[in-house]
């Protein structure tokens, strides 16, 4: 939903779901909440907060994982981001086995060695190849392996959230 403000300047903006939002931010009217104060960015000690061009704050690991210890979303002077929803965190690594340099016989593990939550692993195949596999249920989207995949063959994807029934 729009803000009126935001329509009325003919400033709307709808969120794609493609963009990941820092670590305890809403769905959806992220960007009609978020006042681009950049208070959230300012306070990462990961640095994986960034602004981007249009001055919203998005999620962008660099060489450091999110530990999601949840400054930015303390920092945070309106409702864009609730340390509430961190555990509610939809992004997740997605693997593009073909783009794998191990599958092509290249050694490489870069990601299984800079994943602390031991989420990919690797299963030796014939010819000097190592096959990597995703445990989806221990990534917690920390956003450390695709950005130090050299092959582009991890890669961050939000995930459906799970509904879950009213039992009576």
């Amino acid at each position: 939903m729009t803000s009126r403000r935001a329509f009325l300047s003919a400033n709307i903006r709808r969120e794609d779901g493609k963009t990941a939002r820092p670590p305890g931010s809403v769905m959806q009217g992220f960007t009609d909440l978020c006042t681009k104060c950049g208070a959230c960015s300012d306070a990462c000690p990961e640095d994986v907060v960034a602004v981007d061009p249009d001055g919203y704050p998005v999620f962008r690991p660099g060489d450091n994982a999110c530990t999601f210890c949840g400054d930015c979303a303390q920092s945070c002077p309106t409702p864009a981001l609730d340390i509430g929803r961190l555990a509610d965190w939809p992004w997740r690594a997605t693997m593009k086995t073909e783009s794998c340099l191990s599958m092509n016989g290249i050694s490489c593990r870069v990601c299984q060695d800079n994943c602390e939550q031991n989420a990919i692993r690797f299963k030796l195949k014939t010819g000097g190849r190592a096959e990597p596999t995703l445990d989806a249920e221990s990534c917690n989207g920390c956003g450390i392996c695709p950005t130090l995949c050299p092959a582009d063959a991890i890669a961050l994807e939000r995930q459906s959230q799970p509904q879950t029934e009213a039992i009576q």
